[in-house]
């Protein structure tokens, strides 16, 4: 069982498709957050929406805070599933998930994604308003995630979950720090970054800044919404087109 994939219980054993698309969720989130991708891709793109621990079926078990450790479970998880061309796409934390991961399978001399996706995230190298304050007493890092419209409003009429959702942002956040750490290199995968126009943790220049990331194409798109513009239609619309222009066989 791949506990890393929210796929049915039942797969033992994913068909080989023309290509993967591997989906990384934000901070404090889970692959839920994909949840109603699958049908906006074609048929033989396969969308697998990759769930870290400490969260949804995975609730019970400890977060990941070190890159390190996380990057040598992806691989032995996820690098399996890597034979057939593939590509990722991150939303925030997942943006440094989907890089860092990718930059990992270079340096050990795998073959690269056609693709990385970078969404909602700030260049590796830009400060970021809530990494700093993972360090926070609970009402600190609550005011900064409302300050930052972080924050589903409908949290604070239910004191158990909004109790889970900042320990899992704080833990989330200490990891998104110890990604950061270890960037720098160039990817020779295209890279295509989206910034939210109403986002104020990762404005549109600070998404742009990714273009020193990648050594191939750079392409930034600007789409409507907030930091979660990851949850409307425009952002999978605009990644099936790029996939079917990169893929290597033709995509339905």
């Amino acid at each position: 069982m791949n506990h890393y994939l929210a796929v049915s219980p039942g797969i033992s054993k994913l068909p080989d498709p023309a290509l993967r698309l591997f989906c990384f969720h934000h901070a404090g989130a889970g692959a839920l957050t994909f949840a109603r991708w699958r049908a906006r891709f074609p048929a033989d793109v396969q969308v697998l929406p990759v769930r870290l621990p400490g969260r949804e079926t995975r609730l019970r078990e400890p977060r990941i805070t070190d890159s390190g450790q996380l990057l040598a479970e992806l691989d032995t998880y996820l690098g399996p599933l890597l034979n057939v061309p593939h590509a990722f796409y991150g939303h925030s934390l997942g943006a440094l998930v989907a890089y860092r991961f990718a930059l990992h399978r270079v340096r050990a001399g795998q073959r690269p994604p056609l693709l990385v996706g970078v969404g909602a995230c700030a260049a590796p190298h830009l400060p970021t308003p809530l990494v700093e304050q993972s360090d926070l007493p609970d009402e600190g890092l609550l005011a900064a995630l409302a300050r930052y419209g972080t924050l589903p409003p409908y949290l604070f009429e239910r004191p158990k979950w909004l109790s889970i959702l900042l320990s899992t942002m704080r833990d989330d956040l200490q990891l998104a720090r110890s990604l950061r750490d270890g960037a720098g290199e160039r990817l020779p995968s295209p890279l295509y970054a989206f910034a939210g126009a109403e986002d104020l943790v990762a404005t549109a220049p600070a998404v742009a800044a990714w273009s020193r990331y990648t050594s191939a194409a750079f392409d930034l798109r600007t789409v409507p919404g907030g930091h979660f513009f990851v949850r409307e239609a425009e952002l999978p619309t605009l990644l099936a087109a790029q996939l079917r222009h990169l893929a290597p066989h033709p995509i339905a």
